[in-house]
């Protein structure tokens, strides 16, 4: 049995697990920034909270601190502009917003 086969049992089982493909927003001071996430999940109604995956490496990590401000996007499977755009990541200070036609309701950031 070669090795594909083998883990084609593994590959359907991990298949199932729910999941989909994010833009995590946030803002630090006058900057903004955005990723491609593929691992958040909510973790409680009351308080309302989620937690997500994140590199330690990604400059967006060292933003999300207790009380900042961050928006999570919902992509969906026809949005593969968003997927190619942020799934390269960005370096601190790269513009990640160029291009794009964002929102920003009440002062959030861009979603």
């Amino acid at each position: 049995m070669s090795e594909a086969d083998r883990l084609k049992p593994l590959a359907a089982a991990l298949g199932r697990i729910p999941s989909g493909l994010f833009i995590v927003t946030a803002r630090h001071g006058e900057a903004e920034t955005g990723m491609l996430a593929s691992w958040v999940q909510q973790c409680s109604f009351n308080p309302p909270q989620v937690s997500l995956a994140i590199r330690r490496d990604r400059g967006l990590a060292s933003w999300l601190t207790p009380d900042a401000p961050f928006t999570i996007n919902v992509l969906e499977a026809s949005q593969t502009d968003m997927i190619a755009h942020f799934g390269r990541g960005f370096a601190p200070g790269e513009p990640a917003f160029v291009g794009l036609e964002v929102d920003h309701p009440d002062g959030a950031p861009p979603c």
